[in-house]
């Protein structure tokens, strides 16, 4: 059983971006008729109490969702994410966050199919609990990147595959770089998301240089800092690489980012959108 549980660390900003970024993909896959698969490969518990002891802890989404749900200027590209957030919390104030399993759901159609995995069997038996009546998802108890080589390519052909690791492990770069390499070379043509923290600089830059020398193309690179490189408390920021982003998709982030970023930081850090391969 792994170590990490999110619930101490939901709706913060790392999330709030990671989550906007999914929803604006998902927009996109949507605009054809054809069906496509989601595939989460650390896809958690659906759901996150931020009322729970974990979450309360340091209660990150303080300076995440909190910040951002209130906004009434959020630009049209930010609307269905927080639509979903609102939803989820129509009842009452903030105390629910969905992750991203549950932003899938609510923002695929009924032609598509979710598989979702989860290696922590306790959070992967509440994740099943959250879907048991909906037959268009299948929850797996799977190592996430067992499961890239288990469900690609798909049959639908068409998809979006979202590596959200906890890094809690040694060499998580490392193995997140292999594992897009070799999930790459069996379905060349499907959109992947890789999410990773921005930590050590050298980590970091060694991780994008893997990915730069493993000849795919078409990568984009969309990060977001609420602190400065010079920061030595918690996370500074997080990145996401986009390959096989849909057409719009970069427009559409530096919208996205330039909003976000004034509400979660305003002065420190920043965002970016760059390609770190082009086609």
């Amino acid at each position: 059983m792994l170590a990490y549980r999110h619930q101490f660390h939901a709706g913060n900003f790392a999330d709030v971006f990671k989550h906007a970024v999914l929803a604006r993909l998902l927009f996109h896959l949507n605009k054809k008729d054809k069906p496509y698969l989601y595939l989460d490969t650390h896809a958690g518990i659906g759901a996150y109490d931020l009322r729970h002891d974990w979450a309360q802890k340091n209660a990150e989404f303080k300076d995440g969702i909190a910040k951002v749900l209130p906004g009434t200027d959020a630009p049209a590209t930010l609307q269905a994410y927080l639509d979903c957030v609102r939803k989820l919390n129509a009842k009452g104030p903030l105390r629910y966050y969905p992750g991203s399993p549950l932003l899938a759901r609510a923002l695929s159609r009924p032609l598509d199919r979710l598989v979702l995995n989860e290696l922590n069997r306790e959070d992967c038996g509440q994740l099943r609990e959250v879907f048991t009546d909906d037959r268009r998802v299948h929850v797996h108890d799977m190592d996430g990147y067992q499961s890239l080589k288990a469900f690609l390519p798909p049959v639908e052909r068409r998809g979006l595959v979202l590596v959200d690791s906890s890094f809690d492990r040694k060499d998580e770069y490392k193995r997140l770089a292999e594992a897009l390499s070799e999930a790459h070379r069996r379905w060349s043509t499907g959109i992947f998301a890789l999410w990773y923290p921005l930590m050590d600089w050298r980590d970091v830059e060694n991780f994008e240089q893997r990915l730069i020398n493993s000849g795919i193309r078409k990568m984009l690179k969309l990060s977001l800092s609420i602190h400065d490189e010079h920061w030595t408390g918690s996370l500074r920021g997080s990145a996401l690489v986009v390959v096989n982003p849909p057409w719009g998709l970069e427009d559409d982030a530096r919208e996205m980012l330039a909003w976000l970023w004034r509400c979660l930081a305003g002065d420190g850090g920043g965002y970016e959108v760059s390609w770190l391969v082009p086609e």
